[in-house]
This record gives structure tokens, sequence and C-alpha cells, in this order.
């Protein structure tokens, strides 16, 4: 609790202002929802154009925006309610009824429209093992349970697991945004330097040859290789929360060039992705230190994780009755129909599913208490951010 206190004593008008508007953040969670999507459409719709092609695969990078997003707002929400009791009790409560009852139903959905066969995300197929850990949200640690039960799901099991260690980081660190970016540092080094290489090895032993890539893009995937972006978000909230300080810029330079060098030594190709990260974490810092706002995003931002669960299923079957020849066409119109469609199934998963374990994530951490106004106030500006524009 006294860390809670510290963190809620250091908070800055200014930043504190920026932060409470939630109006860029659903912008943001919009702006990765549209890439997540064109990405997938056109890898079913291809246009044949190269560089537009190239330009819809680019939205791979909507997965890492949605993860600088959950940073920012899981420190923004601890924040807001630095004096509640049982933080951690209710922090866990709030984030497993927020992404698991809708992540269980589209367990068995997938395995119906995908089946259990063999693939290249499963090269023995999926049994109960690949099922358990992906229901337990423990898939991030297994190659073949990685985007096997449901697509996509790598991004929920680093998310997860994001939100297990979050209470405990922030506890520890508070403001401190010097600490989050040498933790970040220090897992990127080990994970390049050493982890990957050696899980590498064992995972490709295991799987036998011809499955080395399977492998290394599973590693590629993993919580260990995600957990770096979580911890630069935070540190990016506090930067903008207080200011952003010449000794941040200082941390910035040497995870560049550490990581630099660790790639050349190892040959991880990781640096790349690291230097893609740390230009679109300056872009969401951005928007949010100029308060960026626009409705449309904004709407599709609310229901972001509805859709990114949905959005693989519309694909699919719209695949089957495709009436278009690929071209830029079929493109255009098989991204605005996906869009269309997975907006409408995330308002019905809205009101049939995800409002009602909200109420229930709020009756199990409400206090039974009368609340001071200002408690009313912050409880408030925490209820937008934690309600549905809190998605992934």
């Amino acid at each position: 609790m006294q860390g809670q206190a510290r963190l809620a004593a250091d908070r800055t008008d200014g930043g504190a202002t920026r932060l409470s508007r939630s109006h860029t953040l659903d912008l943001l969670r919009g702006l990765a929802i549209a890439g997540v999507m064109a990405i997938h459409v056109s890898q079913s719709f291809p246009s044949g154009i190269r560089a537009v092609d190239f330009t819809f695969i680019c939205g791979w990078v909507g997965v890492n925006a949605f993860y600088f997003v959950s940073a920012l707002t899981m420190c923004l929400m601890w924040t807001q309610r630095a004096s509640e009791t049982n933080p951690t009790r209710k922090f866990y409560i709030r984030r497993f009824l927020r992404i698991a009852p809708l992540f269980w139903l589209a367990i068995p959905v997938y395995l119906v429209v995908n089946g259990t066969g063999p693939g290249y995300n499963a090269p023995n197929g999926i049994g109960p093992l690949q099922v358990i850990l992906t229901a337990t949200f423990l898939h991030g640690f297994w190659p073949d349970s990685i985007n096997s039960v449901v697509p996509g799901d790598w991004s929920i099991a680093a998310e997860m697991t994001f939100y297990l260690v979050f209470p405990f980081v922030i506890t520890a660190f508070g403001s401190r945004r010097y600490l989050y970016l040498a933790l970040a540092l220090l897992l990127h080094l080990v994970n390049v330097c050493l982890f990957k290489p050696w899980a590498y090895a064992q995972f490709s032993a295991y799987y036998g040859p011809g499955n080395e890539a399977f492998v290394w893009n599973a590693l590629h995937l993993s919580f260990v290789n995600q957990l770096p972006i979580f911890l630069v978000g935070c540190a990016l909230f506090f930067s903008l929360r207080d200011g952003f300080a010449k000794s941040d810029a200082a941390m910035f330079a040497i995870i560049i060039v550490s990581s630099f060098a660790a790639d050349r030594a190892t040959g991880s190709h990781e640096f790349n992705y690291l230097m893609i990260n740390l230009v679109l974490g300056a872009l969401v810092f951005g928007c949010i230190r100029f308060s960026i706002s626009w409705w449309p995003l904004e709407a599709l931002g609310r229901n972001s994780y509805s859709m990114y669960l949905s959005h693989f299923a519309v694909i699919y079957g719209l695949h089957r009755i495709w009436p278009l020849p690929d071209g830029l066409v079929s493109l255009l119109a098989g991204y605005a129909v996906t869009a269309a469609l997975s907006y409408l199934v995330a308002r019905a998963t809205w009101h049939l599913i995800e409002r009602r374990a909200q109420d229930l994530a709020h009756r199990l951490t409400s206090s039974t208490a009368k609340p001071a106004p200002r408690a009313k106030a912050v409880a408030a500006t925490g209820a937008v951010l934690s309600g549905r524009s809190a998605a992934v």
C-alpha cells in the first residue's frame, strides 16, 4: 500500500489530464484492430499488387500497439485505484473476467471451425494438452499450443501473463521508469543470448527435422520475447505523466546499442523487431501527448477485443462464399465486409457476454463502504478505461 500511495502522490496534473482521456486510447485500439484485420484479410483476399499487399501485411504491428496500450491502461488504472484495499486481488478479478469468458467461448468455436488435425501451428495435431494449455492461458509457453486452438491466441497468452506479473512489477518499481527500461533490456538480452538459442535447440530436436521454422516463429511469439514491449509501455506511461527526461533518451540509446550488439553476436534477428516496437511506442506516445481522437476508430477500439477474436471466423466464412476474383476490389470489399461483420459480432457479444462479466467483476471488487466524493470521481474515470474500452 505504501507503493500505491507513492504512485498517487507522484502524479502531476498535466500528465494525469492527458492520460485520463480514454478517447486516444480507444483510437489506438481502433488502429490496432484495423491493422490486425488488414493482414489477415490480405492473406485470404490478396490484391496481387505488391505495394498494396505489403501495406496490408504491415498491419501485424497492430498487436504490438495493443501491448503498448495495455501497459499504459494498466498503469493508469493501477495509479487511479491507489487507495483501494486488496488492489492485487481486485486487479486479477477485473482482468480475468475481462478476458476469460469470451476467450473460452472462442475455444470450442474454433475447434469446430478449424478441426483438430495437423497443421502449421500444431504439427502433430490438437489434443487435450493444447486445449488445456489454451484454456488456462499457458499456451504461450509451448510451441504447438500457440495459435493452434484459437487463431491469434499468442497475444492473449502474452497479455494474461503480463497481467500476472504486472502488480508485482509496478509495486516494486513505482514510477521509476529507468527500472522498467533496465528490466526490458535485461530480459531482451537474456532472451536473445541465452533462452532463444537454448529453447530452439530443445524444441527443434523434440519436433524433428522440417519444423525448424515453426519452432523459430513460436519462440518469436513467446511471452519472453514480448514482455520488453509491455515494460517499455509502462515506462512511457510515467514519461507521459511526469515528463520525458534526458535520462530516458539515454536508456533508450543503451537499449538500441546493446540489442544491436547482441543481434550481431547471436544472429537472433530480433533487433529489427525491437526497433519497430520502439518506433511504434514513439507513435503511441505522440498520439496520447497530442490527444488525437477520431470517433470511427474509437468505436472500433471500444469493441476491439471481440473483433480480434471473431474476425478470423468471419474471414473463414467469407472466403468460402466469396464471389469476387482476387484483386484490389476483392481486397477492399473483403476488408470492409470483415470489419462490419466483426463489429456486429462484437456488439452482440458485448450485450450477451462481456457486459455481464464486467458487471460481475464490479460486484466482486466494489467496496461495501460508501466512497468519498474524490474516490467516486477516480472510480468513474477508471470505469471508463476498464470497461469496454479496456480491450486487449
